[in-house]
């Protein structure tokens, strides 16, 4: 199913309205670790309870150019900074999150920007979009969204914060092609409760020499996202490219979901061949 969401002032008004409006539901499940996952060390308990443990992972391949990677970061940080950001933290039941913020490429290519670091209200968020933008910005090669996702998994372990949703938030132009397919890291994390949730970005024509696919958001909707409640956000105007994020943000910290969620991987056969990033580019550099 192909989500398509009207982005702007009218949906950001419903949602704190308390209404349905623009694809957004109700308030989605909250996080419930499976019963088999270890518990956290005592000495995690008096740690202060998030509504969501949210780690955001930013695509910086060479597929991405200067001007996308700036408007990228402008748009992580001043969503965290918006007013409509602020007032979804104050829905939730704790009013706070807590947040880390990494770049990736190639499997072997991550980097933290921000670690683990706790929102609750105006200076939190100051801070971390100073942080954000500060840093400066850099390209790397190849795409490796399993390499993320595996990348993200221990990061939880290593929050003092306790959530009570745990969500991996993947922005990408592109399909894996490095590292291990990327249904075995996605299947891998959704066994241990945690959402994956998709920023495809499909402003560019596919091209052959970045290896961009058509339906992008087909492949994150089939191949990337999973869990209770996810869904998929596609930006395909660079002009909506910062309200895209936003948005996305929104929904996430206030535990909302599409009015009509994407279809679990597990009830339907992928629209895109989830390898379709490796063969490209085999067929390209013949390994």
């Amino acid at each position: 199913m192909r989500l398509l969401f009207s982005i702007g002032a009218v949906l950001v008004a419903g949602m704190f309205a308390g209404g349905d409006v623009a694809g957004v539901a109700a308030p989605g499940p909250k996080f419930e670790p499976p019963k088999h996952q270890p518990q956290r060390l005592a000495g995690d308990r008096d740690a202060q309870t998030v509504d969501v443990e949210l780690i955001l992972a930013v695509d910086v391949s060479y597929s991405m150019d200067m001007d996308e990677l700036a408007i990228q970061r402008e748009g992580y940080a001043q969503a965290i900074q918006s007013k409509e950001f602020l007032q979804a933290l104050k829905l939730g039941p704790n009013g706070r999150i807590a947040v880390t913020y990494f770049e990736w490429a190639a499997s072997s290519d991550q980097k933290i920007i921000i670690p683990w670091r706790l929102v609750d209200g105006p200076e939190t968020a100051d801070a971390v979009a100073a942080e954000i933008m500060k840093t400066p910005i850099r390209r790397a090669s190849r795409t490796s969204i399993s390499g993320a996702i595996t990348f993200a998994m221990p990061l939880f372990d290593e929050d003092p914060y306790r959530g009570l949703r745990r969500v991996i938030d993947i922005s990408g132009d592109g399909p894996n092609n490095n590292g291990g397919p990327v249904t075995v890291a996605r299947d891998a994390a959704l066994e241990k409760g945690v959402v994956i949730n998709g920023l495809p970005i499909m402003v560019k024509e596919p091209s052959y020499s970045t290896m961009d696919i058509d339906n992008l958001d087909f492949y994150y909707e089939d191949c990337v996202i999973g869990g209770p409640g996810s869904f998929v956000i596609t930006i395909k105007d660079r002009d909506k490219f910062k309200e895209a994020i936003r948005t996305k943000l929104l929904m996430e910290v206030a535990g909302r979901t599409p009015e009509r969620p994407t279809m679990r991987v597990a009830d339907k056969e992928p629209r895109v061949n989830c390898l379709i990033g490796e063969k490209i580019w085999s067929d390209r550099w013949g390994r």
